[in-house]
């Protein structure tokens, strides 16, 4: 996300951000986050035309859940003194159309976000955007795979909000996660914000350590959701997960954080990348797929990326897919939202937010409906005209 702004530090802050997601954050650990600062706040709350987020596609109804959870075994990365604390949100296919409507977020969550990217959208109307998935809706009756979702640093969970529920439509038990002190707005249990200690521009926490913890993360949730190293699951629907039928993937590090879970958690048969840099080598994924989704950037020799090196790990079903005229953010719901408040979120990305969550939801859909329900999915073997802006990749 890049700010409307068009001052020198404007595009500065927004540059070094959108740098410090995209890069191999290796090579990239002192450019983290742009800096928080104070004297830019967003715009006035004043209510606007209320966004939309786009209508699931399955035949689901979406419910949704919230587990906060809490890994008193680890020490917390960025505040030693406490445990590992993570708080998930459940998208899970449901019956009928009980239960209570979503927030998208709280006002407070949305304005931390908007003032940390310097966007100019109103707090108000950010946080009403509609969603489509309702809390309490009863369980669709079944076993239902499972696929976790890791946001871009410095995003909060919400951010996945359209693939995750679109996918919950179509069959999938959901969870997005947000990782404590590394989002700007992630909300954790009674509104509670902890604050984002990893956005420090003078962080020294090298890229790959921050992988590692991410994946053990996630580990830590499979374990909370299906039982396991860490004890029995938690979850009041657990019994909807089969566990057999488990992917992993995210936007940015999440993505990254995918390719290091897949190296030592083998309950994963299934990930993706959504233009994140690869820091930790692949080497573990042992024949399973792997889908990596990513803006041009990616295909050239001196890109932000390193996943030319990555490729040839890869050793199993794999698609390195370049989306035209897509930026770092056009896999998540800010081009989405934010282009419906009337704010250019990426002014060198001139995909719109329907294209963008178009094809998001359609390559990311057909991954895991190839590989963890057995659907064959024609749209992965090659160009197609419904998608002409996505090209197969082959180094």
């Amino acid at each position: 996300m890049t700010t409307t702004r068009r001052t020198p530090r404007g595009r500065a802050v927004a540059s070094v951000l959108a740098l410090a997601l995209a890069l191999p954050l290796a090579a990239a650990s002192e450019a983290l986050a742009a800096p928080r600062t104070a004297d830019r706040p967003a715009t006035a709350d004043a209510p606007v035309t209320r966004p939309e987020l786009p209508r699931p596609t399955g035949k689901y109804a979406v419910g949704r859940d919230t587990l906060h959870l809490v890994d008193k075994s680890r020490k917390d990365l960025w505040a030693p003194e406490e445990p590992r604390e993570l708080m998930t949100s459940l998208y899970y296919p449901a019956r009928g159309q009980g239960g209570r409507a979503t927030a998208y977020t709280s006002l407070e969550a949305a304005r931390a976000l908007l003032t940390y990217y310097h966007l100019d959208a109103p707090p108000a109307a950010y946080s009403a955007t509609r969603t489509y998935a309702r809390t309490g809706a009863p369980a669709a009756p079944g076993r239902f795979p499972l696929v976790l979702l890791s946001p871009g640093f410095t995003a909060p969970r919400s951010t996945l909000t359209h693939l995750a529920e679109d996918l919950a439509s179509r069959g999938y038990v959901v969870a997005t996660v947000d990782h404590a002190h590394e989002a700007a707005g992630g909300e954790f249990e009674g509104g509670r914000m902890p604050p984002c200690l990893g956005c420090d521009p003078d962080s020294t926490v090298p890229g790959p350590r921050i992988t590692e913890n991410r994946a053990q993360d996630l580990s830590y949730v499979l374990d909370r959701l299906v039982g396991g190293r860490s004890g029995k699951a938690t979850w009041r629907h657990a019994k909807m997960i089969d566990r057999k039928r488990i992917g992993s993937g995210g936007h940015s590090i999440g993505g990254a954080a995918t390719m290091a879970l897949m190296n030592t958690d083998r309950r994963v048969r299934a990930g993706m990348n959504m233009d994140g840099g690869i820091q930790i080598k692949p080497d573990g994924l042992r024949g399973r797929p792997f889908l990596m989704l990513g803006t041009e950037l990616t295909t050239k020799p001196d890109g932000p990326y390193h996943w030319d090196d990555a490729w040839p790990l890869m050793d199993g079903w794999k698609r390195w897919l370049a989306v035209a005229g897509s930026g770092h953010f056009t896999f998540t719901d800010a081009p989405v939202v934010l282009e419906q408040l009337g704010v250019d979120e990426d002014p060198e990305a001139p995909i719109s937010g329907e294209r963008a969550e178009r094809i998001t939801r359609a390559y990311v859909g057909a991954f895991f409906d190839r590989h963890l329900r057995g659907i064959e999915q024609p749209l992965l073997n090659g160009p197609t005209a419904d998608h002409p802006e996505v090209t197969f990749h082959q180094p």
